[in-house]
């Protein structure tokens, strides 16, 4: 399993180092060098998910090395099956089989009424805020990637807002160096335990929200703008970097995506920041708004694709 490492223990050559400037800047430039504005700049079309062309492939790395997400779109919805396969063919295999998750590790996100999974919001139609998938992870559990498949779209709402994580990274990095010091903090965000019934199912997970991974340098963000069961380390600067973090995730001149997928639409990303606004399903003709949801612990390999 890929190690994490604090900003203390970056290498002097990554650009995550607070203390090299030179190799923040360069890498800086390339990132906002034509950074996409529209989230239909980011849509590569598909035709065929199982065999996905050199073409294809090449155009979705393309917008994930500059953004670390890309949206598919294909003639039809996938079934879980194929989903799996062509998650496959972008290097993604280790699934996380979340608390949730159906037996294969793919959850079907739906409004489920009843059961364990009616007490979790991606089974309602509520709105979720913003987060990176799996912020209750053990640190050896780290979703490094995250695939979203519209099976089918909901009668109104259910749209998708979309940050990349390295963005936040710099917005924050600019506005003071440390804000970034204290989010890397071991100590800085800690989700409770989760209890069911008087058991523990899940134990108190406490770690950064950024960390740098020590196998490809890549920027990992551990996040959730959840106001309950959550406790952040208690010291100012924590407290004023977090308050011009809400301040980012909900000004109009950061550069946030918005997309509502159709059916055959998809979001395939390394686990940046997103929301979903609420939806109604048709009361119409009682179809529901289905999504298949995969994460992973491998990360999306960008290296061969071509700048």
């Amino acid at each position: 399993m890929l190690q994490l490492h604090s900003q203390s223990e970056i290498h002097h050559n990554s650009p995550f180092d607070l203390h090299n400037d030179r190799a923040y800047r360069a890498w800086r430039a390339l990132k906002l060098q034509n950074y996409p504005r529209n989230a239909q700049d980011l849509v590569v079309e598909i035709r065929d998910p199982l065999h996905v062309s050199a073409h294809e492939r090449a155009a979705m790395m393309q917008r994930i090395s500059h953004t670390n997400m890309a949206i598919f779109a294909l003639p039809q919805a996938m079934d879980k099956n194929s989903f799996a396969r062509f998650c496959a063919q972008f290097g993604l295999t280790r699934l996380d089989k979340n608390l949730c998750a159906d037996d294969d590790g793919i959850s079907e996100l739906r409004v489920i009424p009843e059961g364990r999974a009616q007490e979790y919001i991606p089974y309602s139609n509520k709105p979720i805020n913003w987060h990176t998938d799996g912020y209750y992870n053990a640190p050896a559990q780290l979703i490094r990637a995250m695939v979203l498949h519209c099976v089918q779209a909901a009668a109104r709402g259910g749209a998708n807002a979309l940050l990349d994580h390295e963005l936040v990274y710099i917005l924050l990095r600019d506005a003071d160096p440390e804000f970034v010091t204290a989010l890397m903090h071991p100590h800085c965000m800690t989700i409770p335990a989760n209890i069911e019934n008087g058991t523990e199912i899940r134990a108190a997970q406490t770690g950064p929200v950024f960390s740098v991974d020590s196998c490809d340098g890549s920027l990992h963000m551990r996040y959730t703008a959840r106001t309950r069961s959550i406790a952040w380390r208690d010291d100012s600067t924590t407290r004023a970097a977090l308050q011009q973090l809400v301040v980012l995730l909900n000004s109009e001149h950061t550069p946030i995506l918005q997309h509502r997928m159709q059916p055959g639409h998809g979001i395939l990303c390394n686990n940046v920041l997103h929301t979903r606004t609420g939806f109604e399903d048709s009361t119409h003709t009682g179809e529901q708004r289905v999504v298949l949801r995969a994460r992973y612990y491998d990360r999306i390999t960008t290296m061969s694709a071509p700048v």
